[in-house]
């Protein structure tokens, strides 16, 4: 592989992990924006928010990055292609991430609620100080599952030629002819980045745990070492 072509693949890289990123930050506010509106708003907060989930649930995302960066330029409105596939990862993946916002939200006892009734809370102390923090410990596991879907769709927006890991290998496919090693190399590509963004979910799940006053569950090769331990 020559300079070029690796330099190449490392600037597709970082365009994934941006995209990656950037659809996830916008699908976290959209999930707890929408997750809260299902669970705790009045009847027509519920509407919208549950509008917004069967709406964009079912809409592909490489329709919505099509109509994002072929359709809005005929209303005006020209979006930078690396934008218009973060929104549209942001909007379908949030609309999956809702779900679990809501049940997890749904998933405290309501005798917690109830107690912050008595106190005098109000909705938004209510939900802020004593649903969202346990909530929040729940609905984390899921939360990785729907990043890790969202690395994976980034690739989808190759078509519609953003320069992401997938579109700069095909490129590098097409000019050298070589289709072994370059999707070979993508396959552990999109392995590395999963590896790391799943570490990182489990540090933050960890340390939500902790901050309940509860003892994490230990890793893999923390069991390993206490059983290592135990039969010495």
């Amino acid at each position: 592989m020559t300079s070029g072509q690796f330099h190449l693949l490392l600037d597709g890289a970082l365009n994934t992990i941006y995209l990656t990123l950037g659809g996830a930050a916008l699908a976290l506010v959209l999930a707890l924006v929408a997750g809260l509106a299902r669970a705790r708003g009045n009847r027509a907060v519920r509407i919208i928010g549950g509008c917004y989930v069967e709406i964009f649930r079912g809409l592909p995302t490489l329709v919505l990055a099509f109509w994002f960066v072929f359709a809005l330029p005929a209303l005006g409105w020209q979006l930078d292609p690396l934008w218009a596939g973060m929104l549209a990862l942001g909007l379908n993946i949030g609309a999956y991430a809702a779900e679990v916002v809501r049940g997890a939200i749904r998933s405290v006892p309501t005798g917690q609620a109830e107690a912050a009734v008595a106190l005098n809370f109000t909705r938004a102390q209510r939900i802020r100080h004593v649903e969202l923090p346990q909530a929040y410990v729940a609905m984390l596991p899921p939360l990785g599952n729907n990043l890790i879907e969202l690395l994976k769709s980034s690739a989808v927006v190759s078509i519609v030629s953003i320069p992401d890991l997938t579109f700069n290998a095909q490129l590098i496919r097409m000019s050298s002819g070589e289709t072994l090693p370059v999707f070979t190399g993508l396959l552990f590509g999109y392995a590395v980045i999963a590896l790391v963004l799943t570490g990182l979910m489990r540090l933050l799940e960890r340390h939500a745990v902790r901050t309940l006053g509860r003892e994490p569950v230990p890793g893999v090769i923390r069991r390993i070492l206490r059983r290592a331990e135990a039969t010495a």
